[in-house]
Protein backbone atom coordinates (compact mmCIF):
# COMPACT_ATOMS: atom_id res chain seq x y z
CA UNK A 1 0.00 0.00 0.00
CA UNK A 2 1.80 3.68 -0.75
CA UNK A 3 1.33 6.02 1.32
CA UNK A 4 0.24 9.43 -0.82
CA UNK A 5 0.62 12.37 2.40
CA UNK A 6 0.52 15.95 1.05
CA UNK A 7 3.92 17.81 1.42
CA UNK A 8 3.84 21.30 2.10
CA UNK A 9 6.28 23.63 -0.23
CA UNK A 10 8.71 25.44 1.25
CA UNK A 11 7.25 29.00 2.23
CA UNK A 12 10.44 30.52 0.13
CA UNK A 13 9.31 29.06 -2.89
CA UNK A 14 5.91 30.62 -2.60
CA UNK A 15 4.97 33.94 -4.93
CA UNK A 16 2.56 36.71 -5.07
CA UNK A 17 0.90 37.68 -8.71
CA UNK A 18 -1.81 39.86 -10.06
CA UNK A 19 -3.62 39.16 -13.48
CA UNK A 20 -5.53 41.28 -15.47
CA UNK A 21 -7.45 38.09 -16.91
CA UNK A 22 -8.67 34.98 -16.03
CA UNK A 23 -6.28 32.40 -15.67
CA UNK A 24 -6.83 28.69 -16.81
CA UNK A 25 -7.54 25.73 -14.34
CA UNK A 26 -5.15 23.63 -15.89
CA UNK A 27 -2.46 25.45 -14.20
CA UNK A 28 -3.69 24.25 -10.95
CA UNK A 29 -4.60 21.35 -9.00
CA UNK A 30 -7.90 22.74 -7.41
CA UNK A 31 -8.97 20.93 -3.67
CA UNK A 32 -11.58 23.39 -3.16
CA UNK A 33 -14.09 25.86 -4.98
CA UNK A 34 -16.57 28.16 -4.32
CA UNK A 35 -18.20 30.81 -6.81
CA UNK A 36 -19.51 33.57 -5.43
CA UNK A 37 -22.03 35.68 -8.13
CA UNK A 38 -23.78 38.96 -6.92
CA UNK A 39 -25.57 41.50 -8.89
CA UNK A 40 -22.15 43.51 -10.12
CA UNK A 41 -19.28 41.05 -9.93
CA UNK A 42 -18.74 37.38 -9.69
CA UNK A 43 -16.08 36.15 -7.51
CA UNK A 44 -13.91 32.44 -8.24
CA UNK A 45 -12.05 31.51 -4.81
CA UNK A 46 -10.12 27.94 -5.35
CA UNK A 47 -7.78 26.67 -2.91
CA UNK A 48 -5.12 24.76 -4.51
CA UNK A 49 -2.10 22.51 -3.49
CA UNK A 50 0.41 25.63 -3.23
CA UNK A 51 -1.99 28.46 -2.60
CA UNK A 52 -5.03 30.08 -3.74
CA UNK A 53 -6.62 31.48 -6.80
CA UNK A 54 -8.83 34.65 -6.16
CA UNK A 55 -10.82 35.86 -9.55
CA UNK A 56 -12.99 38.87 -9.23
CA UNK A 57 -14.67 39.95 -12.31
CA UNK A 58 -17.32 42.52 -13.27
CA UNK A 59 -18.29 43.51 -16.96
CA UNK A 60 -15.22 45.51 -17.79
CA UNK A 61 -12.54 44.17 -15.42
CA UNK A 62 -10.85 40.89 -14.33
CA UNK A 63 -8.58 40.93 -11.69
CA UNK A 64 -6.87 37.04 -10.76
CA UNK A 65 -4.73 36.91 -7.61
CA UNK A 66 -2.44 33.83 -6.98
CA UNK A 67 -0.46 32.93 -4.57
CA UNK A 68 1.60 29.55 -5.60
CA UNK A 69 4.73 27.66 -5.66
CA UNK A 70 4.21 27.03 -9.75
CA UNK A 71 6.55 27.90 -11.85
CA UNK A 72 4.86 27.77 -15.47
CA UNK A 73 2.24 30.33 -15.02
CA UNK A 74 2.32 32.74 -18.13
CA UNK A 75 3.64 36.28 -18.12
CA UNK A 76 0.73 37.69 -20.21
CA UNK A 77 -1.87 40.02 -18.23
CA UNK A 78 0.77 39.92 -15.01
CA UNK A 79 0.22 43.05 -13.06
CA UNK A 80 2.17 42.70 -10.48
CA UNK A 81 4.47 39.62 -8.85
CA UNK A 82 6.52 39.23 -5.35
CA UNK A 83 8.36 37.12 -3.42
CA UNK A 84 6.39 35.94 -0.57
CA UNK A 85 8.89 36.86 2.01
CA UNK A 86 8.38 38.70 5.15
CA UNK A 87 5.66 41.64 4.92
CA UNK A 88 4.83 43.84 1.95
CA UNK A 89 2.03 45.91 1.13
CA UNK A 90 1.50 47.22 -3.15
CA UNK A 91 -1.57 48.52 -5.29
CA UNK A 92 -2.91 48.65 -8.59
CA UNK A 93 -3.23 51.55 -9.72
CA UNK A 94 -4.55 53.55 -13.51
CA UNK A 95 -7.71 51.17 -13.23
CA UNK A 96 -10.72 53.59 -13.78
CA UNK A 97 -13.58 53.09 -11.20
CA UNK A 98 -11.53 50.54 -9.43
CA UNK A 99 -8.94 50.41 -6.49
CA UNK A 100 -7.24 47.08 -5.41
CA UNK A 101 -4.59 46.73 -2.54
CA UNK A 102 -2.99 43.77 -0.99
CA UNK A 103 -1.32 42.88 2.02
CA UNK A 104 1.02 39.73 2.80
CA UNK A 105 2.90 38.75 5.51
CA UNK A 106 4.93 35.43 6.27
CA UNK A 107 4.48 34.90 9.89
CA UNK A 108 6.97 32.34 11.63
CA UNK A 109 5.55 31.26 14.91
CA UNK A 110 6.85 29.10 18.09
CA UNK A 111 5.82 25.41 18.10
CA UNK A 112 2.83 26.35 20.88
CA UNK A 113 1.87 29.86 18.83
CA UNK A 114 1.38 28.19 15.91
CA UNK A 115 -0.62 25.47 17.10
CA UNK A 116 -3.13 27.86 18.55
CA UNK A 117 -3.31 29.77 15.64
CA UNK A 118 -3.57 26.70 13.54
CA UNK A 119 -6.54 25.80 15.64
CA UNK A 120 -7.82 28.82 15.76
CA UNK A 121 -8.08 29.28 11.53
CA UNK A 122 -9.54 25.54 11.23
CA UNK A 123 -12.66 26.37 14.13
CA UNK A 124 -13.40 30.03 12.18
CA UNK A 125 -11.89 29.43 8.75
CA UNK A 126 -15.39 27.81 7.03
CA UNK A 127 -18.00 30.23 8.74
CA UNK A 128 -17.13 33.14 6.16
CA UNK A 129 -15.54 31.83 2.53
CA UNK A 130 -14.10 28.47 2.00
CA UNK A 131 -11.49 26.18 3.88
CA UNK A 132 -9.69 23.16 3.06
CA UNK A 133 -7.76 20.89 5.71
CA UNK A 134 -5.10 18.68 3.88
CA UNK A 135 -5.47 15.32 4.13
CA UNK A 136 -2.60 12.65 4.77
CA UNK A 137 0.40 13.75 6.96
CA UNK A 138 1.93 11.39 8.67
CA UNK A 139 0.61 9.72 11.93
CA UNK A 140 0.58 12.48 14.88
CA UNK A 141 1.78 15.10 12.61
CA UNK A 142 -0.57 18.33 12.17
CA UNK A 143 -1.81 18.51 8.60
CA UNK A 144 -1.80 21.97 6.60
CA UNK A 145 -4.82 23.93 6.53
CA UNK A 146 -5.98 27.10 3.80
CA UNK A 147 -8.65 29.23 3.90
CA UNK A 148 -10.25 31.92 2.19
CA UNK A 149 -12.46 34.40 3.87
CA UNK A 150 -14.63 37.27 3.11
CA UNK A 151 -16.27 40.16 3.78
CA UNK A 152 -18.63 42.56 1.81
CA UNK A 153 -18.20 45.89 2.44
CA UNK A 154 -20.20 49.18 0.96
CA UNK A 155 -18.37 49.41 -2.90
CA UNK A 156 -16.56 46.47 -2.12
CA UNK A 157 -14.84 43.25 -0.62
CA UNK A 158 -12.76 42.60 1.30
CA UNK A 159 -10.86 39.09 1.35
CA UNK A 160 -8.33 37.29 3.37
CA UNK A 161 -6.19 33.99 2.85
CA UNK A 162 -4.29 31.85 6.17
CA UNK A 163 -1.96 29.25 4.31
CA UNK A 164 -0.55 27.20 7.04
CA UNK A 165 2.66 25.23 7.29
CA UNK A 166 3.47 22.93 9.76
CA UNK A 167 6.35 21.84 9.00
CA UNK A 168 7.80 25.88 9.44
CA UNK A 169 5.79 26.42 11.92
CA UNK A 170 4.95 29.35 9.32
CA UNK A 171 1.66 30.88 8.70
CA UNK A 172 1.41 32.87 5.25
CA UNK A 173 -1.41 36.07 5.64
CA UNK A 174 -3.13 38.02 2.48
CA UNK A 175 -5.64 40.74 2.70
CA UNK A 176 -6.78 42.19 -0.09
CA UNK A 177 -9.25 45.04 -0.82
CA UNK A 178 -11.18 45.79 -4.01
CA UNK A 179 -13.25 48.65 -3.86
CA UNK A 180 -15.29 50.35 -6.31
CA UNK A 181 -14.62 53.78 -6.44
Amino acid sequence: MTNHFYTCPPTDDLVFQLYGRPVHPEFFEILARRRIARPDYTLDLWITRTGHVMTWKNRQIVLTEVTSAERQLPEWGQLLEHQLRGQRCDMLGGVPGLNYQVSFQVERLSPEQFLTVHYEILADGGKAGLLHAFAGSPRLALSPVATIQIEGRAGGLSLATYHTFPDECAVVKTQSLIERC
